[in-house]
């Protein structure tokens, strides 16, 4: 799998976990609480919020991407 394709893939899935919170917010104010439209935008959030770090610790796991750390000194 090529670089460009592994961050597109993260980035769409933040970008879906964006649209729900978005969404979920915007069904709170117009709802007003009297549908479950909030509750299931929120929770489809946090599905997709587990899923990417699955999908994170699995391609770390399986070698497809290289941790490493931000802003470290490779020399020491």
């Amino acid at each position: 799998m090529s670089d460009s394709l592994k961050t597109l893939l993260i980035v769409g899935f933040l970008i879906l976990i964006l649209w729900n919170l978005g969404a979920g917010l915007y069904y709170m104010l117009v709802d007003k609480g009297q549908t479950k439209r909030t509750v299931n935008a929120l929770t489809k959030r946090i599905a997709l919020s587990v899923a990417l770090i699955l999908l994170l610790i699995l391609a770390i796991y399986m070698g497809w991407i290289e941790p490493h750390g931000v802003g470290r000194n490779p020399a020491g």
